[in-house]
């Protein structure tokens, strides 16, 4: 298994995308990482779109960048839920800041914005976001998959099997 040995955190909250969720969950597990879905600390269980449920295993207080290998952001409308709670924005920050993997698709740009890590990186995201990262200093660009670093961004479900790939590729590199 390639990436046994290695703990990604992802985050939820209500409205997160389900196929962004459940794709990059079971993917990392059937590579032999441990992956630990972090909530806000609002709920025990969020609900995704169109309705999965899924059940935290820690609150975002309870997380340190350091125990872990990387992050993996969902899309939806969760991100938008997700920047408000400053320990959350913090965490992406911390990860990014120590060169661990920080791997967003679709909509989940709105967090490195509020993170303030995309001055100078190049991007790619939900076409409707675009503004947003602009103004946060990125370079927006139309790929189904862009790697800047330890920065990984895709831009929709339907991308999904390439951007994985590169998530682990990134893992697998990482000390």
């Amino acid at each position: 298994m390639e990436l046994t040995g290695k703990k990604v955190v992802i985050p939820v909250e209500e409205m997160f995308n389900t196929h962004e969720f459940w794709y990059p969950y079971y993917r990392l597990k059937e590579a032999g990482c441990e992956v630990v879905v972090m909530g806000s600390g609002r709920a025990e269980t969020f609900t995704g779109k169109p309705g999965t449920e899924v059940k935290v295993d820690v609150n975002a207080d309870q997380v340190s960048a350091s125990d872990y290998d990387g992050i993996v952001i969902p899309g939806g409308y969760a991100p938008d839920l997700m920047r408000r709670v400053p320990k959350m924005v913090q965490l992406v920050r911390d990860f990014y800041n120590d060169g661990k993997v920080v791997a967003a698709i679709c909509h989940a740009g709105w967090m490195l914005a509020s993170a303030k890590i995309l001055e100078g990186k190049t991007v790619t995201s939900f076409f409707a976001i675009k503004d947003d990262l602009v103004h946060a200093g990125a370079r927006w660009v139309d790929q189904d998959v862009v790697v800047d670093g330890n920065l990984i961004t895709s831009r929709t479900p339907d991308d999904l099997p390439v951007f994985m790939p590169a998530v682990i590729k990134a893992l697998k590199e990482t000390g």
